[in-house]
C-alpha cells in the first residue's frame, strides 16, 4: 500500500471507529456492564472438510514464508484459505495499524462464505484492537476463532462480551503434529457430549531430558468448570480491564514462553490479587518453554515459582500438560466446561464446543 493510500485507508477506518458510528455505540455500550461474562454461550458451527478459512495476522506482523507455511498447513487439513486484505502489512512490530487489523478481523466474521479464523500468529498487539471490536457482529455471526500466545486478548474479550466459544489452539504458522491436529479437529469438527484429552505422549518421553516437559501434580483430585484463562501475561494484562478472565469457579489454565520465574511471580500475584487464585475450581498450567532463571543471579526455579501460588491452594492444580508455545499440544474451549482429573492426567470436555 503506498503512502497515499495508507493515509486514505486510516482516515477511512478512524472515522469508522469514532463515537459517532454504531460499531463504536454498540461496543462502548456493552463495556459499560463489565461486571459479569455473559452465561449463555454461542457455539460456532463447526467446520467441515472443503471450508473456507480467513487467514490474519491481527497482532505481530508475519512474512511471506509464513505465509506460505500456514497455507500449506491448511491445505494439508482438507480446508480452502482466504488471506486477509491486509495479512501483509507492516506497521512497527505489529501485522499493520489497528486499523488495518480490525478491518480483516471484522471482514472475516462478515463473510458468509468464511467458516473459520484462523491467525497466523500472535507476536504482540491484539490488546490494541479490544476497544474496537464490534460484539454485536461477532455475536451475530459466530465463527471459530483459533489461536494461542497474544490471541488470549481476543479470546477473553469475546467471551465477556459476545459470549462466543473460541479456541486456544495452534497458530496457522505452527509446525503440526498428529498429536495437535488430532484433537484441534476433533474439537472444531465433531461435536461430542463427552470428549476426553490425554496428554501427549511425545511430551513425556521429552520430559526424560527436559523435566519441565512432565505432568507434576501440585494437589490431586478433579475439578469441574468452564475453561478460562490463556497466555499468562496476557490474562495478567486484562485484569482489573472490561476484558477480564473472570475465573471464579472455573478450571484456570495459563501458560508462558522465554519469561524468567520473577515474571511469572508477579503475573500470578496480579491475578490473585485481582480475582483471587482460591477462588478458580482448579489450575492447569501448560508447558512453559525457557521459563527458567537466566544469568548468574539468584533466582527462584520455575517449579518453585508455580509452587509459591499453587502450594496454598486446596483445589486441584498441575502443570506440565500438554498446551502452550510446543509443537504437541491440545485445543482448549475458552468457555466451555470440563474435568480436570490429575489421577488420569486427562481434560474432559463435558460438552460440544461447536455446534
Amino acid at each position: 500500500m503506498n503512502n497515499i493510500g495508507r493515509r486514505r485507508f486510516t482516515a477511512l477506518m478512524a472515522a469508522t471507529l469514532l463515537p459517532s458510528s454504531p460499531v463504536a455505540g454498540r461496543t462502548r455500550d456493552r463495556q459499560l456492564h463489565p461486571s459479569r461474562p455473559m452465561t449463555h454461550l454461542i457455539k460456532p458451527p463447526r467446520l467441515q472438510k472443503g471450508d473456507l478459512v480467513g487467514l490474519i495476522a491481527p497482532g505481530g506482523y508475519t512474512s511471506d514464508a509464513a505465509i506460505q507455511k500456514a497455507v500449506k498447513n491448511i491445505e494439508a487439513l482438507g480446508f480452502r484459505v482466504k488471506p486477509g486484505n491486509y495479512l501483509r502489512e507492516v506497521w512497527g512490530n505489529y501485522g499493520g495499524t489497528v486499523a488495518a487489523r480490525i478491518a480483516d478481523l471484522h471482514g472475516m466474521f462478515r463473510d458468509p462464505d468464511v467458516k473459520a479464523i484462523w491467525a497466523i500468529r500472535g507476536g504482540s498487539g491484539c490488546i490494541s484492537l479490544l476497544k474496537h471490536l464490534d460484539f454485536a457482529l461477532i455475536r451475530k455471526h459466530p465463527k471459530i476463532l483459533l489461536g494461542y500466545s497474544d490471541i488470549t486478548a481476543l479470546h477473553l474479550a469475546i467471551h465477556r462480551h459476545a459470549g462466543v466459544v473460541t479456541f486456544h489452539g495452534p497458530v496457522a504458522s505452527s509446525t503440526p503434529s498428529s498429536y495437535s491436529n488430532e484433537h484441534m479437529l476433533a474439537v472444531l469438527m465433531e461435536p461430542r457430549a463427552n470428549y476426553t484429552i490425554p496428554m501427549a505422549p511425545e511430551n513425556a518421553r521429552r520430559a526424560v531430558l527436559e523435566p519441565h516437559y512432565a505432568v507434576r501434580t501440585v494437589h490431586g483430585g478433579t475439578a469441574t468448570g468452564p475453561l478460562m484463562g490463556g497466555n499468562l501475561s496476557l490474562v495478567s494484562a486484562l485484569a482489573g480491564t472490561p476484558y477480564a478472565a473472570d475465573f471464579r469457579d472455573s478450571l484456570l489454565f495459563v501458560e508462558e514462553v522465554n519469561e524468567e520465574p520473577y515474571r511469572i511471580d508477579r503475573w500470578m500475584t496480579q491475578l490473585d490479587l485481582a480475582v483471587g487464585l482460591d477462588k478458580a475450581a482448579g489450575v492447569m498450567v501448560g508447558i512453559c518453554e525457557n521459563c527458567g532463571p537466566q544469568g548468574n543471579g539468584s533466582s527462584l526455579t520455575l517449579d518453585e515459582t508455580w509452587d509459591v501460588h499453587l502450594q496454598p491452594l486446596h483445589i486441584p492444580a498441575v502443570t506440565g500438560y500438554s498446551f502452550g508455545h510446543i509443537r504437541n499440544q491440545f485445543t482448549i474451549p475458552v468457555g466451555v466446561r470440563a474435568t480436570l482429573d490429575t489421577a488420569a492426567q486427562t481434560l474432559t470436555l463435558l460438552e460440544p464446543a461447536v455446534s
